[in-house]
């Protein structure tokens, strides 16, 4: 309240500072002024010609110039009278101003502003873009946005994969579908729409979903989410050689640092399949999957327990093999163990915790695996 009064007298201020001048006489009141200077000139002349001081030709060549001003001034003087009624009509404006223009602005104000909106307390200032608040604000207030920017494409394309991490895919989807809608169709657009909707299905490729990668592989034949996705259809469907003859396609095009060789490896493996190459086992060397093709089911899976043992053992004295912990994290899914993967994975963050670069690989290639990095 006591902003306000500060506000409003500095209005009046303003306002009399600009309309005071027009409130005062003109230009009659300094010609009125000026007669009576002359007058006085004329009587002091005839003082100093009484005294001696000046000469009579002297006192008559004076008295003819002032007098010439006199009635110059006197002339002036009358033209001027006039002016009384503008000046009322000045006052009457002041007036109008000082009340009007408050009164105005308040209407105003009223009709198109929040008089009752409360203060926003500093301490909430402070938060209000504040990236170290927890996620769940930050995406609320994304939402928040998006209510009142239903058009805003970014904005959809930058909510939807957090809400997928949360595990909100019901709004992941509806957020894919807008961000498709207004910010553009693509490939990788669809990908992850066909991805949401896996989730809210827990895990299955869905009609709907596979719908979405056949979109993805149709914008570009070379999408791996929509590509591999594809395959784990086929692979539900019990159909293990479409899903193998797929993803054996995807690794002979892909380049050799591809992040999702592991992944698609992996699943290869699942179906019974072998890369490009022959390599049928989680990574084992070229001369033991040699030896392997000679023995029975029950050797090769002791030979292949045997060569995961040693690696595991060899991690806990080097620690720092982040390619070695991804396949022996690799190796136990692809056996099965996923409790003895996961107990991997707690060994691989915990040997490179203090590692920024290892520690962001390994995470990386364990979001490559289809675990959380």
């Amino acid at each position: 309240m006591t902003l306000w009064f500060v506000f409003a007298l500095m209005t009046v201020a303003a306002i009399f500072a600009v309309l005071w001048p027009l409130s005062r006489r003109g230009g009659a009141d300094a010609g009125g002024s000026e007669v009576v200077v002359y007058r006085d000139q004329l009587a002091e002349i005839d003082r100093d010609m009484a005294a001696g001081i000046i000469g009579a030709a002297e006192a008559d060549a004076a008295r003819i110039e002032i007098s010439r001003r006199l009635l110059a001034a006197a002339d002036q003087s009358g033209r001027e009278t006039p002016v009384q009624g503008s000046l009322n009509l000045r006052r009457t404006a002041a007036i109008v101003g000082l009340v009007g223009l408050p009164v105005i602005a308040s209407s105003f104000y009223l009709a198109l502003g929040s008089p009752r909106l409360g203060d926003f307390p500093l301490a909430e200032r402070g938060r209000v873009a504040d990236a170290n608040q927890p996620l769940a604000n930050l995406v609320a207030q994304v939402e928040a946005h998006l209510e009142k920017n239903p058009t805003d494409g970014r904005g959809w394309t930058v909510l939807a994969p957090v809400l997928s991490r949360l595990g909100r895919y019901d709004d992941a989807v509806r957020a894919y579908r807008n961000a498709i809608t207004y910010a553009g169709d693509s490939a990788d657009r669809r990908a992850d729409l066909g991805e949401a909707l896996m989730g809210t299905a827990g895990g299955v490729v869905t009609a709907d979903a596979k719908a979405e990668f056949e979109r993805a592989v149709a914008l570009n034949g070379d999408d791996a989410k929509a590509n591999y996705f594809l395959g784990l259809a086929a692979e539900q469907d019990g159909r293990k050689a479409d899903a193998a003859a797929l993803w054996q396609k995807m690794l002979a095009k892909a380049p050799a640092d591809a992040p999702w060789r592991p992944l698609v490896q992996a699943a290869l493996v699942r179906v019974g399949g072998s890369a490009p190459g022959g390599v049928s086992a989680p990574a084992l060397p070229d001369s033991a999957v040699a030896a392997a093709r000679d023995m029975s089911e029950a050797d090769r899976g002791t030979m292949i327990k045997g060569m995961v043992d040693r690696l595991a053992t060899r991690l806990k004295t080097n620690g720092d093999d982040v390619e070695g912990w991804l396949r022996l994290v690799r190796a136990y899914l692809v056996m099965g163990e996923r409790d003895k993967a996961m107990s991997a994975l707690a060994d691989a963050r915990q040997a490179v915790a203090n590692d920024a670069d290892r520690l962001r690989q390994l995470n990386e290639g364990l979001k490559n695996l289809g675990l959380d990095g």
